[in-house]
């Protein structure tokens, strides 16, 4: 799917290198395609954006999925064999929660633990999200640049068969198995400067193939992101998620089903 405004010539003609290019990401498939974008385009004109409504509080802690899987995948330490959280990952801290009865459905390992306590002493003394998510991808050796869609709670709620329901609570609690109805996100959610900045920089934008529903909606919901992407006079283009009449990964494919959309492409592409 590719929507081009005020340009004639053939893609392929552009160098990567000269370009500022934005991708909105969130997800394993989006983490993926920023990691090829930052292997070919300098760290100085690269910006990842990233979904943070399905960020929520656990054990006490602000824990990021899509943020943390995006910096792990650019910083060479995410885990190859279960698409989130860290390689070498060890499950000591949440197998003694689970012995003394706390909440272990969302399963933490050590690593990304340390992540996540470093994160909240950042966000307790009064830092933004957008810059604990700075200190952790330069103490990462990540270079270029990753930004929260914003620094206020955004959270997407799922409405489903059984009731509405927190993201998360929904997604690997649940599963992703009770049935979608209709996605509802926060009203009024605004942009941070940094991410205003990178938008109105930027020459590409490109949409990951991510979620059309919980990833890529709840970037675009945040003020005034959409209407920026709109009216960009250079390139956007959006990487379909459904390959094949299914999802690559994930419940995308079965979201559409159940909300009584065609399982193509074009789906997305209209959406």
């Amino acid at each position: 799917m590719v929507s081009m405004h005020g340009y004639n010539s053939n893609v392929e003609s552009y160098r990567f290198d000269d370009l500022n290019v934005v991708v909105l990401a969130g997800g394993v498939g989006g983490a993926k395609l920023v990691d090829g974008f930052a292997q070919i385009v300098p760290a100085g004109k690269f910006t990842a954006i990233v979904n943070t409504g399905d960020d929520f509080r656990h054990l006490g802690l602000t824990v990021c999925p899509d943020l943390d899987t995006v910096m792990y995948t650019l910083a060479g330490e995410a885990n190859s064999t279960s698409g989130w959280g860290r390689e070498g990952e060890t499950w000591r801290t949440i197998e003694e929660v689970e012995r003394l009865g706390g909440p272990s459905w969302f399963r933490l390992g050590d690593l990304d633990l340390a992540t996540h306590l470093v994160r909240a002493s950042y966000l307790d003394a009064g830092h933004s999200l957008t810059g604990a998510t700075q200190h952790l991808c330069r103490r990462m050796g990540v270079t270029h640049s990753v930004l929260p869609m914003s620094d206020e709670p955004a959270a997407t709620l799922v409405e489903t068969e059984e009731g509405i329901l927190p993201f998360q609570t929904w997604f690997v609690e649940k599963s992703w198995q009770p049935a979608v109805r209709e996605i509802q996100l926060p009203k009024d959610v605004r942009a941070t400067g940094a991410v205003l900045s990178a938008l109105e920089k930027a020459d590409v934008v490109v949409i990951a193939p991510s979620n059309p529903f919980v990833s890529v909606d709840p970037i675009l919901n945040v003020y005034p992101i959409k209407a920026m992407v709109t009216d960009l006079p250079d390139i956007v283009v959006a990487v379909s998620p459904i390959v094949g009449g299914d999802a690559v990964k994930g419940p995308a494919a079965k979201m559409m089903r159940e909300m009584g959309l065609a399982v193509v492409p074009q789906t997305v592409a209209d959406h």
